[in-house]
């Protein structure tokens, strides 16, 4: 993020864990799904170190998730007076044999809550409407 932190509610840093609802306040969010596979997965990542994970079959179709806690990213955030940054290591190879070795679609977006309280949605792409984060359009970014 870059601009006046002041007005965003940024959580402080703390002990990284895993927790729910990150979506309600600030957070970065990856979306990751196999290339041309339904199925896909998502995480929430707090600049206060807590996360989440979320896996789906398909479109808002949850899924069940084995082993969380082997799931767990590496953050790593930096703050200084007009940016923050969140970097996180992912171990794709943990998600699915299928994850590990071929083409992924992402979806990057961010969640940022003001002083008010009020939630701004960001994303590299946003299907035309209310942002839908988990929708097919917002997997904008490919990797090989």
């Amino acid at each position: 993020m870059e601009g006046d932190l002041d007005r965003a509610r940024v959580p402080a840093p703390g002990p990284r864990c895993i927790t729910d609802k990150l979506w309600q306040h600030t957070c970065c969010e990856i979306f990751i799904a196999r290339k041309g596979l339904p199925g896909y997965y998502e995480f929430n990542l707090a600049p206060s170190g807590e996360w989440a994970v979320y896996a789906f079959e398909r479109y808002r179709e949850p899924a069940m998730l084995a082993n969380v806690s082997a799931l767990d990213p590496q953050i790593a955030v930096r703050r200084r007076a007009k940016t923050l940054e969140l970097d996180a290591l992912i171990p794709l190879d943990r998600l699915s044999p299928t994850h590990a070795g071929g083409a992924l679609a992402l979806a990057l977006s961010a969640v940022v809550e003001d002083q008010d309280g009020s939630l701004s949605y960001w994303a590299l792409q946003h299907r035309s409407g209310k942002p839908d984060f988990h929708h097919p359009d917002a997997f904008a970014l490919e990797l090989e």
